[in-house]
């Protein structure tokens, strides 16, 4: 069953390393507040993400017979995501000095910050879906109980391992470049708009997909 952890962690660290909201907002949190506190979101993400892909491996029928919660889902990530998009342009266009981020200036705990972002981010199940059926299907994943644990496993790890990526390698670019915070904000507005226009085309297009 080697195997079978090492193919969860590779797809889920593959999938993690494209440049997204949540990757980037690591980075964030490793450069204001600290490795600790971006860890402890990266925590968060990954545990929502590894319900979904356990939910993804057993429910795939209650989720075809109530995908209508799923679009309601998708549609208000995109105006979430078009929203933080403007604010994150708007702080950044009004910041004068080093404040923090638009999404790190609160109190909110970090670990929860992570759960809640991964947990209104419906673009990890069809990914899940995707992969999972298709390695079912093949038969590369064996439909029981302790593989689909070893995946979920190996997935998380992935998971973490990618965020690992850019909590400490950007963070190492990041200063390298002296990067300022109002520059982060405005790469942050950039990433929000173009995950919104992503998540508009998949609602329109490919709803269920």
């Amino acid at each position: 069953m080697i195997y079978v952890l090492f193919l969860g962690f590779l797809v889920s660290f593959l999938g993690q390393l494209p440049l997204g909201n949540m990757s980037f907002t690591s980075t964030q949190i490793c450069i204001q507040e600290g490795a600790k506190k971006a860890w402890q979101f990266a925590l968060g993400a990954a545990i929502v993400e590894m319900i979904y892909l356990r939910f993804a491996l057993t429910g795939m029928n209650w989720i075809v017979s109530h995908r209508i919660w799923f679009l309601a889902l998708g549609w208000l990530t995109v105006v979430m995501f078009f929203v933080l998009g403007v604010l994150a342009f708007r702080s950044a266009n009004r910041q004068r000095g080093e404040k923090k981020a638009l999404l790190l200036n609160n109190k909110l705990n970090r670990f929860l910050l992570g759960f809640m972002m991964s947990a209104v981010n419906p673009v990890q199940i069809p990914f899940w879906f995707l992969w999972t059926s298709t390695f079912i299907q093949t038969k590369v994943l064996p439909v029981a109980a302790l593989p689909f644990d070893l995946f979920t496993v190996g997935a998380g790890a992935g998971t973490l391992s990618g965020f690992a990526v850019y909590i400490h390698g950007g963070n190492w670019l990041v200063t390298k470049m002296n990067t300022s915070n109002k520059t982060l904000n405005k790469v942050m507005g950039v990433i929000f708009m173009v995950t919104a226009l992503i998540q508009l085309w998949r609602m329109v297009f490919k709803p269920f997909i």
